[in-house]
């Protein structure tokens, strides 16, 4: 048999559907905005006088709203569905976001960015349930890496942007956010399909659903959750927060250098983004996450000792290949595990890493000064290892047509 005949007889690959290309637009206008505000953030709340635990209370204030907010996300979900629930998300951080921009007080700022908090978890899980319930598992991690990489293009994008509007005034990103959700909160109300539960589909939809205690049991879905708050401890407790402090305090260089190390690292996983998800699609979700979770820790541990600012760079560039995979096979498994229509499942998954990033910069910091920095560092690793060596319970066929 010739090969045109062969591909002629070949069945034709699965395609993204409509849902997904939007959700990726989404992801980017959401996160060009939050990009837009992350450096400025600190800099606006020490302009009420505060001190700086009272500016890491309201970085930690919206993640800890968030973590709140989740177990409630997926009754919302059944009771709304995911459209709706998506659309409001997004509307509550952008009013919440433009309203920092007036706050006259700081119990007004810490207040409003909690309530950011709220309105963050429910766009993050409803987005995520519907977008592993409109995608057939031979071709999720395709689409979980193309919603990815909106968010990780606007990051790109956004810090670039917030320096050029912070020198029109400290208040100018957050009325810019509050715009691109704007943006964003239409684009989902316009294009995506309804999916709002009626007596017609119920019993379809409950035929669709894997009970949670069921998911419970599955080991991908605690592998999934292992990672997730693996990477919620690591990427903002290790690498966020203690990279910065390594750049400035051991090799003495200037915090742009930290600017453009994170810059690389986010290109590096970018462009990694594609081929991790043709892999994990086609080789599986179990060794994707062995590999790259164990890549990330033997990482993590070797950056305490960067002799310079280029090896340091070739290290997070090395992370941030790892983190393309990190980021796509745990979803990827959730969704094989969850099924369509689970929303319980994906709001427990954002919990663990809400729950990462709460504890992650806290114990970070106690542990550089209680004992050393590398020592910090090790202690993100041995998650990040842990998740690797649990991933090998999973099953070796994990995606199911």
């Amino acid at each position: 048999m010739t090969r045109g005949a062969q591909d002629a007889g070949a069945l034709p690959r699965p395609r993204l559907s409509r849902d997904v290309i939007v959700l990726g637009v989404i992801a980017f206008f959401v996160m060009v905005g939050f990009g837009v505000v992350v450096p400025v953030l600190p800099v606006y709340v020490r302009s009420f006088g505060v001190n700086y635990v009272a500016v890491g209370a309201v970085v930690s204030a919206f993640a800890l709203m968030r973590l709140v907010t989740s177990p409630f996300c997926g009754r919302l979900i059944d009771w709304a569905g995911e459209r709706t629930i998506l659309s409001v998300g997004i509307g509550i951080v952008a009013v919440s976001s433009g309203l920092v921009g007036i706050a006259d007080s700081y119990p007004q700022l810490l207040l409003l960015r909690g309530l950011g908090g709220v309105g963050s978890a429910l766009f993050s899980v409803s987005a995520m349930t519907l977008l592993l319930g409109s995608t057939p598992a031979p071709i999720r991690a395709r689409a979980i890496g193309f919603y990815q990489g909106g968010f990780l293009i606007g990051g790109m994008a956004g810090p670039a942007i917030g320096g050029l509007l912070s020198t029109i005034s400290l208040t100018a990103p957050f009325f810019f956010y509050a715009g691109t959700l704007g943006v964003a909160g239409v684009i989902g109300i316009v294009l995506l399909r309804s999916t709002t539960p009626n007596a017609a589909d119920a019993a379809a939809e409950t035929a669709q659903r894997t009970p949670f205690r069921v998911v419970l049991r599955d080991t991908r879905f605690r592998a999934a959750c292992l990672a997730n708050f693996a990477q919620g401890w690591t990427s903002l407790g290790i690498r966020g927060a203690l990279v910065p402090v390594l750049v400035v305090e051991v090799l003495r260089g200037p915090t742009s250098w930290t600017g453009i190390a994170f810059a690389c690292a986010a290109v590096a996983q970018t462009l990694t983004l594609a081929p991790a998800a043709r892999f994990i699609d086609t080789v599986g979700r179990r060794p994707a996450i062995i590999g790259a979770f164990a890549l990330a820790a033997v990482t993590i541990m070797a950056v305490p000792f960067a002799p310079n600012i280029w090896v340091l760079g070739a290290l997070l560039c090395l992370y941030g290949v790892a983190a393309a995979f990190m980021g796509t096979a745990p979803a990827a498994a959730l969704g094989d595990a969850a099924g369509a229509k689970g929303g319980r499942p994906v709001a427990v998954f954002s919990m663990f890493s809400d729950a990462g990033a709460i504890a992650g910069p806290l114990v970070a910091g106690l542990l550089v000064d209680l004992v050393s920095l590398p020592v910090a560092f090790l202690v993100g690793a041995l998650f990040l290892l842990a998740t690797s060596a649990y991933a090998f319970r999973m099953p070796r066929t994990s995606i199911t047509a």
